[in-house]
């Protein structure tokens, strides 16, 4: 655990005291890390302290845990990135060694973290002061050759899957240039079919990536008992860009009990004559409150997804530099805990009570 006092960490990160005690009091949780990708590619270790990012903030190595421990985060959705070139039977193989060995990654952790499938194992976890490490896949093509479909994946340990990721596949169309490609800009019918699998299996259906037809096409079929979630996304009421979601997806995942988190990809959310640190974050997280309602907003960096993002969010240990921004911009301590736990347990907690 960090045992830095509130004074070392607002002097370290120039913060206010309030704002590092806040943060050292809170429950974190990051609704999309991606830093099983260093893992793979050069077996960097997430639970060794490193300098900083690889290329100073820029792309990967922004997290470790006790940079996180640092910044006060408690629990996160561990991605496993598909490899969409790979061939459908390759890329089901491939994910099954990947989740063996994320699995395996938490478990040899000495008791620094512990896998987590549901509300109540999150609540056990953070219980003995451990990261709650729940794991995802972004790109649900990675189990398009399993012959049960989601039902396939062992002891139900995935709670989120990201329907699609930066390229189209054979579920639907990405939200990225490379959707020009395709003609129509929907879900397929095995996508379709895919959604109604992850709620069988109470998944969230992460809807963060998506086409806006594939979106809708996502709402269409999905139970609506059961929370949608948009991970890591920026909006279009503070930043029109094509990686971003309107108003009117904000208010239907609010409507199913869902939450939204805000990426930390300066280029998604910075605007013309707008704030050029973490405070980009803070006016993404308003409009998300303002449109869906407090309930709904959350934080969702995408840190180690090779992103940019400013530079006082630099890395793991920088997350209370947002809680000092909320405050500057009049914020409750209750709203900045709703934001940064609160609202993505309730969500959990009615889909894996």
């Amino acid at each position: 655990m960090n045992t830095s006092s509130p004074a070392l960490v607002a002097s370290r990160l120039e913060i206010s005291e309030e704002a590092a005690q806040l943060s050292a009091d809170c429950e974190l949780i990051d609704l999309h890390i991606d830093t099983f990708i260093p893992h793979r590619l050069w077996g960097y270790d997430p639970f060794s302290r490193h300098k900083s990012a690889l290329l100073g903030r820029h792309l990967f190595g922004h997290l470790d845990h006790p940079r996180c421990e640092d910044g006060g985060m408690t629990g996160a959705l561990w991605s496993i990135t598909t490899n969409p070139f790979r061939l459908k039977g390759s890329r089901w193989r491939v994910f099954q060694r990947n989740l063996v060995k994320l699995q395996g990654l938490i478990r040899d952790s000495n008791g620094r973290a512990g896998l987590v499938t549901n509300r109540r194992e999150y609540d056990a976890v953070r219980a003995t002061g451990a990261h709650a490490a729940m794991i995802c896949i972004q790109g649900g093509n990675a189990i398009e050759a399993a012959p049960e479909g989601v039902a396939s994946i062992a002891d139900d340990a995935v709670i989120r899957i990201t329907l699609v990721h930066l390229t189209n596949s054979s579920l639907g169309t990405t939200n990225s240039p490379h959707h020009l490609v395709r003609g129509s800009k929907g879900l397929t019918s095995m996508g379709k079919t895919f959604v109604e699998q992850c709620n069988d299996r109470r998944v969230f259906v992460d809807l963060a990536h998506i086409h806006p037809r594939g979106f809708w096409d996502a709402v269409e079929a999905h139970n609506s008992d059961q929370p949608l979630i948009v991970t890591h996304t920026g909006v279009n009421g503070v930043r029109p860009h094509w990686r971003n979601i309107d108003d009117a997806q904000i208010k239907a995942v609010a409507d199913t009990g869902g939450v939204v988190g805000v990426i930390f990809a300066g280029m998604f959310l910075s605007r013309k004559g707008g704030p050029t640190d973490g405070a980009m974050v803070v006016e993404h997280l308003e409009h998300i409150i303002d449109v869906g309602g407090e309930e709904v907003a959350a934080i969702g960096s995408d840190f180690d997804g090779a992103i940019t993002p400013p530079h006082e969010l630099r890395g793991g240990e920088t997350y209370p530099v947002l809680v000092h921004h909320m405050l500057a911009r009049g914020w409750s301590h209750d709203r900045i805990r709703r934001v940064f736990a609160t609202n993505f347990l309730d969500s959990f907690g009615r889909l894996r009570p």
